[in-house]
């Protein structure tokens, strides 16, 4: 029978750990530029159109519920003088309010027909 005479600088040890693992690719991601796939920038095209829309929408809510709460002020609170005038002021403001839902959908209808060549070459490239 032949014994095993192994030394310690002869023996091999190996730890793996998969959490040690994960958080060494994690800090290492950290300082590797970005990678951007073409899912990803699919995802942020598409979102681009509605998020511009979203913004000049609000952006035209807001200046309609100012000019119709300067209306509104106009009208309760001035003098008679300014009943009719603020009256005016506020239908105006609603008016612009209500325009801010045309607005959107218009802003997005021009951005898809701007961006619809690079979503559809991306998607055609994502489907192969």
């Amino acid at each position: 029978m032949e014994e095993n005479n192994v030394t310690k600088e002869e023996i091999f040890e190996y730890t793996y750990s998969a959490k040690r693992q994960e958080e060494i690719d994690t800090i290492k991601k950290k300082y590797l530029p970005p990678e951007e796939d073409k899912m990803e920038q699919l995802r942020k095209l598409d979102a681009s159109v509605t998020m511009r829309a979203t913004v000049w929408s609000i952006i035209v809510g807001i200046i309609g519920a100012l000019v119709f709460g300067a209306g509104m002020s106009a009208s309760l609170v001035g003098d008679k003088s300014m009943f009719v005038p603020g009256i005016i002021l506020g239908i105006v403001g609603l008016i612009i309010m209500g325009s801010a839902v045309p607005v959107y959908y218009s802003i997005v209808k021009k951005m898809r027909e701007k961006i619809a060549p690079q979503i559809l070459a991306l998607a055609e490239e994502l489907s192969k």
